[in-house]
């Protein structure tokens, strides 16, 4: 038996029928490489195999109205893969929409909290013959860097099945002990006001360090600072769902021209996608948008339990008309976000959860999303960003190759879209989930988003050009003008040689002159 942890089990308390808290992973895969050829039985035989030494993959939620504390995790005895492996075809002519369509469908509904809380639906039909996979776990289980490691333990390096680790064999969650539970939880109850009372003094003591940073310039947006945009709102269960991929050499040239980083550039390119989009629709803000984004904390916290993660708010310099400017403005947004957020303590989201009570978040959520109250107050952020770090090179999904990988974060009351990326050998992947009724149709984002790339791709080689091999001028470009101006000094003469060609002129106009008195 494992107690959860409260930052994991916030996740199941702010969950309500409209706020799904699962994350969602589309896999496309090529069938023709699964040695032996593909049979849907084979390929969920060898998904029973792997799950045997997954054991996160093997537990499920217990709990008890005695519990004055988290729920807990226990083995799951009676697990059936057919209870959490499904098949359906996707409709005709199975290309991306119809695809995407689907996987939407599925993303809306929620997970049985009486099994382990995952799922998996092949999706056969594909154009092309390639096979599609959604994977759908609860956010109470994964974030984003382990979510990533789950999905790669059920792929290999090779077509071919590779040795798994004998030893997960043997761990197991355990079983449920009603008295345990109800000790732990007492004890756990007592302890809190004096964890409270030694939690609120260190991060008192952090405020007035923000200002102070504030006041330099140097704090990262502060939350409710965000101006109101159609995703904005109290979101319903309906998702949609838009995906795309991109050359990852592409954005690294882009990155390494301009001097900033890749993360740099997915959030401008993000943003110039979400100015282009909104300009469309006549609903540009003349604030620029905030994006939250969650940056992982795996190797600097200690607390026990699966989510470990900090998040910074940024700004996307969508009020930036100039492609450059917009740029420089996010990279140091991010710049300065990654300094203030290195001021916060990476256990400080996770001690603060452990307080967070079943019932009255439960109420809370449910409450605030009656009374629409996420309209009713100032924004906090637009929309999450993810960037999920992926292996640079191939993977087999269950002996298939992988195509294609799109991940997918949940979306929130105030906040109904989320963008998640991933790169997997040399391409950068691409997922945005939205709620239906703020907008059906995700896709104009990701050809802005491609169509911002090429953008970029130009100016890079315009940059390139005029600063020279010792990269001379690289330092005068701070918007699209400068860009222009350095062009132009490129294109036009050196005032020197219009000197020696004045001069030259004049030598040449005399001795015309000369030579016609000599004839005289």
């Amino acid at each position: 038996m494992q107690r959860l942890s409260g930052l994991d089990a916030s996740f199941l308390y702010f969950e309500t029928p409209s706020q799904l808290l699962h994350v969602t992973v589309l896999i496309t895969v090529d069938p023709s490489s699964v040695p032996g050829g593909y049979d849907f039985e084979k390929f969920k035989a060898e998904l029973d195999r792997r799950v045997k030494y997954m054991p996160p993959l093997r537990r499920k939620l217990q709990d008890s109205l005695l519990n004055l504390d988290h729920p807990v995790w226990v083995e799951d005895k009676d697990f059936d893969i057919d209870k959490h492996v499904h098949r359906i075809a996707v409709p005709s002519p199975g290309g991306n929409k119809e695809f995407g369509d689907l996987a939407a469908h599925f993303a809306g509904i929620a997970l049985d909290r009486k099994a382990p809380l995952w799922e998996l639906w092949v999706m056969e039909g594909l154009e092309g013959g390639e096979i599609g996979v959604l994977v759908k776990m609860h956010h109470s289980t994964v974030d984003g860097v382990s979510g990533a490691n789950f999905i790669t333990q059920l792929c290999s390096l090779t077509p071919d099945s590779d040795l798994l680790e004998e030893k997960n064999l043997d761990v197991h969650a355990g079983g449920y002990g009603a008295v345990e539970v109800l000790l732990g939880g007492a004890m756990s109850t007592v302890a809190k006001p004096f964890q409270f009372m030694s939690l609120l003094p260190h991060t008192m003591s952090l405020l007035p360090k923000w200002v102070m940073r504030a006041r330099k310039g140097e704090a990262m947006p502060a939350p409710f600072s965000a101006p109101r945009t159609r995703f904005n709102k109290t979101i319903t269960g309906h998702r949609t769902i838009a995906f795309g991929a991109t050359d990852l050499s592409c954005i690294k040239r882009v990155k390494k021209t301009f001097g900033c980083t890749v993360n740099d550039i997915v959030l401008t390119l993000v943003a110039s996608a979400m100015r282009k989009y909104l300009i469309a629709k006549d609903e540009l803000p003349s604030n620029s948008l905030v994006a939250m984004v969650p940056m992982s904390v795996h190797g600097m916290s200690n607390r026990p339990g699966t989510n470990h993660v900090s998040g910074m708010f940024m700004s996307l310099a969508t009020a930036q008309e100039d492609p450059v400017k917009r740029l420089r403005v996010i990279a140091k947004s991010t710049d300065v976000a990654k300094k203030h957020n290195d001021t916060i303590d990476a256990d400080l989201l996770t001690d603060w959860a452990q307080f967070a009570a079943p019932s009255v978040f439960g109420a809370a959520v449910r409450t605030y999303s009656k009374l629409r109250l996420a309209e009713k107050h100032p924004t906090v952020h637009n929309l999450v960003i993810s960037n999920v770090p992926g292996p640079n090179f191939p993977l087999y999904f269950l002996g298939a190759k992988i195509t294609a990988m799109y991940p997918m974060g949940p979306v929130f009351h105030g906040a109904g879209l989320n963008l998640t990326v991933v790169s997997m050998d040399g391409t950068l992947y691409s997922g945005f989930i939205g709620c239906r009724e703020m907008e059906a149709d995700l896709w104009p984002l990701i050809d802005y988003m491609e169509e911002a790339l090429q953008e970029y791709e130009e100016l890079a080689e315009r940059f390139e050009n005029v600063q020279g091999a010792d990269g001379e001028g690289a330092d005068k470009v701070e918007c699209k003008e400068d860009l222009d101006q350095l062009d132009y000094e490129n294109e036009a003469p050196d005032e020197s040689v219009k000197d020696m060609g004045s001069a030259l002129g004049s030598l040449a106009e005399k001795a015309a002159k000369q030579k016609l008195r000599t004839r005289r």
